[in-house]
Order: C-alpha cells, then structure tokens, then sequence
C-alpha cells in the first residue's frame, strides 16, 4: 500500500520521482525507519521529505528540507551512483567538512544505534577477558544502545533484513560487561565532570581486574545537551590508567564544533555522529569517525557484524570487512548525502553568524515559553552562573529541555508523552519527553525539547537581525499557542 503524505511542503507534488525518493529514502534501516501508510509518519513521528509542519524537534528525528530534498532529486536525475564510490565521496566530504585531514577513517551505520558496534569492534582481542563498557546516562543517549553497547542485537530484524532475537549475543562480541552511570542525579541536577571521573576511575579499576579493555562514553551533546566529563578530567584519567582503556564520543546530537572533533580525534577516541540529528538530515544514518591507528590495530570484525553491516560501509583496511555482505543500501546512501548537505552548508557559517542566531532563538523562548508559561529550563551544566552554556553555545544553546510539569496536560512524564503526540498529529513536532524532572510526589515530571537543526540556522542566518527576531518570536509563538489551547483543553 502506497504511503499518503498529507502534509507533504507544497513545493511539491507526489509525483512518481518523489514516490520513487521517499521509498529510498524510507528503506534499508531497521523498522524504526518504515512509514505508516496512512500518515506518512515513522514511529518518531517525523518523515524523509518536507512537510508544512512547524519543526523543533532536531532532538530526536527531522523531517528533511526542501533544500536537501531537491539536491536529491537533482542526483537521482542525474543517474545512480555505485554504492562503494558514493560512501567514498562522502568520507572524503565529511572528513573535510571538519577539517580532518586524512588521519581518521569513516565507519557508516543505519542508525546511531549500530555505531555502538563500531567501538566494541575497534577494541576486540585487546584484553584476553573481553571488553567492559562504561556507558553515560543511557536515558540520555538512546534506549537501543544499552543493548548494542552490550554486545546483543537491539531490534528483531537488522538493516540487512536478517531475522534477529532482540537481546541475543551478536556473534563475536560475547565477552562485553555493561556500566551505566547516571549523568543526573535522582532529582535530576547533572552531575559535575569531578564526579563522572571518579565514578568512570570506578570502573576503570573494576576493568582492570577483571582483565578487560574498557570502552569509556564521552558525553558531548546528549538529549539535553550534557558534556561529561570534560577533556580535562580526561586527560587525568589518561596519564592515570595509559592505554587501558578507549575512548568513545557520543556526539549522536552532531551538536559539536570542529576543533572538539579534533580534539578527541588527537586523544584516540572513535567519534559517533548521526546525520538525523542537528545535522538535518532524514532518519536514520550515523557515521564514526575512527583513528588510523585504530584501525591499523583493530581484530578481524566479529563474524556477527554480517547480519548487521554491508562491504561498502567499512574501510578496506579494517580486518575482515572483505567477509561482509557485498550489496548495497541506496537509501542509507541517500539520508546520508542529505545529511551530508546539510553538513556543508551550515560548516560555512561563521561562528558570529551561528550565534547570533543562537541568541536570538534563547531571546524567543524566554519571551514565548518560559515567561508566559513560568517553566524552568533543565540545565545543560552543573554550575550556577550558565558560563559553561556560554563556552559551548553549540552544544548547550541550540537545544533547550523544558520543565513543562507545571502544565496540567503534562504534569507527569506520560502525559508529556501524550501531548508530544498529539502536537505532533496536529502539526506541531517538538523533541520528546526525557527523565530529567522530579515532581514533589517524587515521579518523573513532564519535558518538552525546542531545538534548532542545521538547516534551521542556515535559513535563519541569512535574515536582517529585525527579520530573524521576528521570525523566531513568531514561530516559537505558535509553541505557546499550542500549551495555551492544550491548557484550555485539559
């Protein structure tokens, strides 16, 4: 059955080309990525073309572009492109997107999810015992990656097609121990970078008696916009415990500046980013960004990685990438080409064109949402004066999680879950609810995330500072007029 796109942008028509993209663009991921047929939604409630939608929601998934969307269908007219050269291309575009150079390798993945096999693969054989994995704030980087970064399959059918058990060792990865350490406390403050370290040199000691290699998460970007620990802390743990443990960069948000990639590029740390994200690209893609030196020493890839990975996805140089499946995923290829774009163009702002559209978009939430409504803002720091915000406005200021609990349509989290929904039906589409606020009855209260994309701050770049203020009030205006009507309702 034909998918309906009822609120397809009305630049466009659903003409068979534009059928012909959406099915590409909808395919060769996991489920997560299929459309209902009767709202042209996935599960996120987003989809792979422009829609008439207001769009806030860059937290969890995108709708794409009309920009990115035509830049595909100019491609796709202009003929097909073999899969192995067109993830070659775009390596080499990402890598100069960043200024990396050519000291890193480019690892492609269906999802965020899947980068977590990337890491495991890139440190197996180094300890005889197997590798623990210490994770940060799960809740804060994705439900699916507790199992893929446990080593076990996280859905029932990969995106290769094969059949799956949700939670079954993938082949190869069986010696994989899990730590999961909150980024927030219980009442949900985050926590300091002093404290994360203590807890990850926990761990750390804990690896090294049970003869493992540890994995250890960075934090850069979270749901919230957390960085933890910072590369101070470290540096610390570096010169403490040597080569005994790798790092791993969830920057899934791609809510990161060029000369922090850098930075934990030069630390050996294996960089995970997502084109579905800020980036702006459509659901699902992700990419890691792997040292030379890395790969030079990474085992042959766990057999299991063929039920998950295609030939094309992983450098030649990598041990046992010639073993998997040498097909092709042209729709990946695609989200990753829009995501890509979008990448390029934003990668041309300057740093004082890219905040002062930050500072305009915090400017209308405070004047649209959290004077009117009294929200509060749970914080992406730790200190009380907002100077980390302000030295990470990329990261920290692109993004805002709001208490919305004081609502009487989300007081607690699952009605914040309902009214997600139902804002995003009627057109509305904000980041989803997390765990991050208490009530005083000591449950999980109710969030809702506003946040910039890539394309969004392209856009908003290129207006008079009259224009883009009047254009971010208005828009974060319909938000408040939403809650104002839900108000009414509940």
């Amino acid at each position: 059955m034909l998918a309906k796109y009822p609120d397809l942008h009305p630049d466009f028509s659903a003409t068979d080309d534009v059928r012909d993209l959406v099915s590409l663009l909808s395919s060769g991921g996991d489920a997560r990525i299929d459309l209902d047929p009767e709202t042209g939604l996935n599960r996120y409630m987003s989809a792979p073309y422009p829609r008439r939608a207001l769009a806030f929601a860059s937290s969890t998934a995108n709708d794409l572009s009309a920009d990115a969307f035509r830049h595909l269908l100019a491609l796709r007219g202009a003929g097909t492109v073999a899969y192995r050269e067109h993830l070659a291309d775009l390596s080499r575009r990402i890598r100069s997107a960043y200024d990396l150079g050519e000291g890193c390798d480019v690892v492609f993945a269906p999802s965020g999810t899947d980068l977590e096999y990337v890491a495991l693969a890139a440190v197996r054989g180094r300890q005889p015992n197997g590798i623990h994995n210490i994770l940060l704030g799960a809740d804060e980087v994705g439900r699916g990656c507790v199992h893929s970064a446990h080593g076990n399959y996280f859905a029932p059918e990969t995106a290769l097609g094969r059949d799956t058990e949700q939670g079954a060792d993938v082949e190869g990865l069986e010696n994989v121990s899990l730590a999961d350490i909150p980024v927030r406390c219980m009442q949900g403050q985050a926590r300091t970078s002093a404290e994360m370290a203590e807890a990850i040199r926990v761990e750390l000691e804990l690896a090294r008696q049970m003869g493992r290699h540890a994995l250890v998460h960075v934090v850069h970007g979270s749901k919230t916009g957390l960085i933890l620990p910072e590369l101070s802390e470290i540096d610390s743990l570096r010169s403490e415990f040597g080569d005994a443990f790798t790092l791993v960069v969830d920057a899934c948000q791609a809510r990161i500046m060029s000369d922090a990639v850098q930075a934990y590029l030069d630390r050996g740390a294996v960089v995970f980013l997502t084109g579905s994200k800020f980036m702006g690209g459509a659901p699902f893609s992700g990419f890691a960004l792997v040292p030379d030196a890395t790969v030079a020493q990474a085992a042959e890839l766990p057999k299991g990685f063929r039920n998950i990975f295609r030939r094309a996805e992983w450098p030649d140089s990598w041990l046992g990438a010639s073993d998997l499946e040498d097909s092709e995923n042209p729709g990946l290829a695609l989200r990753l080409e829009a995501s890509v774009f979008e990448l390029e163009r934003f990668q041309q702002l300057s740093l004082d064109q890219i905040k002062r559209v930050i500072f305009a978009f915090q400017r209308a939430l405070e004047a649209k949402l959290i004077q009117p409504f009294g929200f509060e803002l749970v914080q992406p720091h730790s200190d009380n004066d907002g100077a980390e915000a302000r030295g990470h406005p990329l990261e920290m200021l692109t993004l805002a999680t709001l208490d919305v609990s004081s609502h009487p349509a989300s007081e607690f989290f699952e009605g914040a879950e309902k009214l997600h929904r139902k804002l995003a039906l009627s057109g509305l589409r904000l980041g989803q609810p997390v765990k991050s606020v208490r009530t005083e009855e000591g449950k999980w209260g109710g969030t809702l995330r506003v946040g910039l994309s890539m394309p969004q701050m392209v856009r908003l770049a290129a207006l008079s500072d009259e224009v883009l203020e009047t254009a971010l009030a208005q828009q974060i205006g319909q938000i408040g007029d939403a809650l104002n009507a839900e108000r009414t309702v509940s």
